[in-house]
């Protein structure tokens, strides 16, 4: 599933388990703390205990029937009687940390003479002595029977526990990733113009009333996307309809061939401004997109530059490219390109404008795509200023020359290519000028 594989996902988890693991750990230190006292206690008086006894029932018990005895205490409780010899190959207690306070302890009770073993003559056990009357004997018990938790078995509890817990971390982590998650996903389709599908406005009240935003977030931007087209409508109808009555007006008054050829350029100034501003208003709806002929589009684009004045055109367009997009959309984008290049990028020392129009299919970071390189042989923008061609109302007129326009020719060029889920680069052209390259995905 994608959201186990989000970096939130696994920061939560790691998280979680760190906090686990150390309250296993805390746990673990202070059962250790307050049990040991107690442990200790309860073993010394077990040991004392088994000693006692089994001295009291070998002293007071008839001479033939000891063997018996012996031989029961073997059987039924897993204690051995050896006689203490000498010769005895002594190992030294078990290497328990509790060890010396529960020998301590014995001892006080059955005399400083007592002796520890964890083996002896080879044979493993825990092995206490005492004497009856002058002979001296091992008593050796099962050493289960007075050993607390081992470390394998504190690691195989520890280990059961933290499974567990980490499981449970897993499942508090899920909780909380699989709904922002969810948001992400919903987020990345509004930002390819879609509209995503309603969250689920379930869960803890958090999560409801984020999805309930959201939710609420969506309809209302598909209200202004709405109320959006109804203002376009209007200032494309109420801003133009003026603008041809004073072009028909004009053509009726009597002026001058310059005073009329001025307002002329003045009302076909503004009528191209309020286009632009359309244009950059008007959203790129992906359900629109199909397969387009971008080899087609860009030879059409390219014949059409062709016939501008001084301006020259050389391509390079591979045939055959098809790209996912709209095609009065990718249409416009070069359009724009290829009127920015007009305007600002004549050749220095001519007024002859050089561009060239180049198109392949190559391999890049986000995979096979179609790219297409528009360069001029231009003046070039400064490089500390390139970033500020993509913004809306940017014109670096003091670079490339004076023009009329609102800039926004380039800010819809970027807003398209981003609808189109593609990559534009802008950059300065080795040898002078702009190239601006654009990286779309192919169509399958």
């Amino acid at each position: 599933m994608s959201w186990m594989r989000s970096g939130l996902f696994w920061r939560t988890f790691f998280l979680l388990s760190l906090l686990t693991t150390l309250s296993i750990g805390s746990w673990i230190g202070m059962l250790n703390v307050f049990q040991r006292d107690r442990q200790v206690q309860q073993t010394a008086e077990l040991v004392v205990s088994v000693v006692t006894i089994t001295k009291a029932a070998l002293t007071h018990s008839a001479p033939d029937l000891r063997r018996e005895l012996l031989l029961e205490l073997v059987s039924n409780e897993g204690i051995r009687i050896f006689a203490l010899e000498d010769s005895d190959v002594v190992d030294p207690p078990p290497a328990n940390p509790l060890m010396p306070e529960i020998a301590a302890a014995v001892r006080d009770k059955l005399g400083p003479q007592t002796r520890f073993s964890s083996r002896v003559n080879g044979v493993a056990g825990f092995y206490i002595s005492f004497n009856i009357d002058e002979d001296q004997y091992w008593l050796m018990l099962e050493r289960e029977r007075i050993a607390g938790l081992t470390r394998v078995q504190w690691l195989g509890w520890a280990s059961v526990v933290g499974v567990l817990s980490l499981l449970g971390a897993a499942f508090i982590s899920s909780l909380i990733n699989v709904p922002l998650a969810r948001l992400t996903a919903a987020a990345r389709v509004i930002a390819k113009g879609e509209r995503p599908a309603p969250l689920p406005e379930k869960g803890s009240q958090e999560i409801i009333e984020a999805n309930r935003s959201f939710n609420q977030m969506v309809d209302d931007l598909a209200q202004v996307e709405k109320d959006r087209a109804v203002i376009l409508a209007g200032i494309s109808h109420d801003l133009r309809t003026p603008l041809a009555r004073m072009q028909l007006e004009l053509e009726m008054a009597n002026l001058s061939t310059d005073a009329r050829e001025g307002m002329q350029s003045d009302i076909a100034q503004m009528d191209a401004i309020i286009g632009q501003f359309l244009d950059y208003a008007k959203p790129t709806e992906a359900a629109t997109f199909v397969p387009v002929d971008l080899s087609g589009l860009l030879a059409d684009s390219a014949m059409h530059a062709m016939r501008l004045p001084n301006v020259r055109v050389a391509t390079s367009i591979e045939d055959g490219i098809l790209v996912m997009g709209n095609e009065i959309d990718l249409r416009r984008v070069i359009s724009n390109l290829v009127e920015n290049a007009r305007r600002y990028a004549r050749t220095p020392g001519t007024d002859i404008v050089e561009i060239e129009f180049t198109c392949n299919v190559r391999s890049t970071p986000q995979g096979r795509r179609a790219v297409v390189l528009i360069a001029d042989h231009g003046p070039g923008v400064p490089e500390d200023q390139i970033n500020q061609l993509l913004k809306p109302f940017t014109r670096l007129d003091t670079a490339r020359g004076q023009a009329n326009g609102a800039g926004l020719g380039l800010a819809i060029v970027e807003r398209v290519v981003s609808r189109h889920n593609a990559e534009l680069n802008v950059r300065n052209r080795d040898g002078g000028g702009l190239l601006v390259q654009l990286a779309l995905p192919l169509a399958s």
